[in-house]
């Protein structure tokens, strides 16, 4: 249940938040994930299997230990938006937006009236109406929830100064990836090209009252994109499990 989004208020700080991409239906899996400290999971509906009801287990297994359950929805349709959010994610990670018009659409689907057209019935997010009435918890969803928009192609990161006036945008998270495809180098982010737009997401971003995040798999990359003005963090399970399996086997194989 949604009773207060710790993320956000480390965000609002001005300090930097952590946490781990996460694909698999696996509450008992997420609960250990969550237990090393994490400021937040991202359940990964987009490159993973994961749908709706997936995330109600999750977020059950985030909430025991105080880190904040996000879901990264499949689309930017207000009916995926509602679902993940009505099932106890605290935020979204909204992919593939494209324009200042989508990044409205992603946020009138993530709030209630008066600033957005969310669905309002008993959900798990709001504790199904038993611990304030449903009125409360419209106020309080819009608040405490987070929207994180995706900066990852072409088309975003020329448009990502209309992006920074939004109301209701809290992080514009740069997926380098996805970036790096777009500007025809695939797979490749440490291209000039690459380089060149992201930073210029970086000075926009680090100008405006938002919050830059990025994906950063390692700490040399969390090291440089917080003095460029980061503050939101998500690695990858699978690439930490990797790091942290060859690290192993290569100092006892030694």
């Amino acid at each position: 249940m949604l009773v207060e989004n710790k993320t956000k208020q480390k965000l609002q700080r001005g300090e930097a938040v952590y946490g781990c991409l996460f694909r698999y239906a696996e509450p008992t899996f997420a609960e250990h994930l969550a237990m090393q400290g994490w400021d937040f999971l991202v359940f990964d509906g987009e490159h993973g299997s994961l749908e709706a009801r997936d995330i109600e287990g999750l977020a059950r297994a985030a909430e025991l230990h105080g880190v904040t359950p996000i879901a990264r929805v499949t689309t930017n349709e207000a009916s995926t938006i509602l679902r993940f959010l009505d099932a106890g994610a605290h935020g979204i990670h909204v992919p593939w937006v494209n324009s200042a018009a989508e990044v409205e659409r992603a946020i009138v689907a993530s709030k209630y009236g008066p600033r957005g057209l969310r669905g309002l019935a008993g959900s798990r997010q709001g504790g199904w109406g038993n611990r304030e009435p449903l009125g409360e918890f419209t106020a309080r969803a819009n608040a405490e929830t987070l929207v994180i928009i995706h900066i990852e192609t072409a088309d975003a990161v020329a448009a990502v100064e209309e992006y920074t006036e939004i109301d209701g945008v809290d992080v514009l998270f740069i997926g380098p990836t996805d970036l790096s495809h777009s500007l025809g180098h695939p797979g490749n982010p440490a291209h000039p090209d690459v380089q060149a737009a992201m930073n210029h997401v970086a000075d926009i971003v680090s100008e405006s009252d938002k919050t830059l995040g990025i994906f950063a798999g390692n700490p040399d990359a969390v090291a440089e994109w917080y003095d460029k003005g980061a503050r939101y963090f998500a690695a990858g399970f699978e690439g930490l499990v990797k790091q942290a399996t060859q690290t192993f086997l290569a100092a006892v194989r030694g």
